[in-house]
C-alpha cells in the first residue's frame, strides 16, 4: 500500500471503528537486521503496512503479509494486537507502517 492510499483509507476506517478524527497517527520505520524478528505490542493501535517488500513477513492477530507464503489466500496490510515482524534475507530490510493511535479517555493528547 502507498502512503497516499493509506492516507485516503484511515480517515474511513477510524469512522467504521466509532473514533471518528479522534486519533493520532505516527510514521514508523523498522530496520531490522539479517535474519532479525521483532515484536509489537498494538493493542488496539492499527498498523498499516507500507512498502511491502518480499523478505519481510508481517503476521498479527488480525492477518498477515508475507509474499513467500503459499497457504494464505489474501495478505493484510492492515494489522492490530500482536505483530510480529520478520526478516527472511541474508541483509538488513526495512519494514514501514503508519501508526494510528486512537485516542480515549485513557490516553487522550
Amino acid at each position: 500500500m502507498t502512503i497516499e492510499l493509506a492516507m485516503e483509507y484511515i480517515p474511513n476506517r477510524m469512522k467504521e471503528l466509532g473514533y471518528d478524527s479522534n486519533y493520532n497517527i505516527r510514521f514508523r520505520h523498522y530496520v531490522l537486521q539479517p535474519k532479525e524478528r521483532k515484536k509489537i505490542h498494538a493493542d488496539e493501535h492499527l498498523f498499516i503496512l507500507i512498502d511491502a517488500n518480499d523478505s519481510v513477513s508481517v503476521v498479527s492477530d488480525f492477518g498477515i503479509f508475507d509474499l513467500t507464503a503459499e497457504n494464505v489466500n489474501e495478505l493484510q496490510y492492515e494489522h492490530r494486537g500482536n505483530i510480529r515482524i520478520r526478516n527472511y534475507a541474508g541483509t538488513a530490510q526495512h519494514a514501514r507502517f503508519i501508526q494510528i493511535i486512537p485516542k480515549n479517555e485513557n490516553n487522550a493528547r
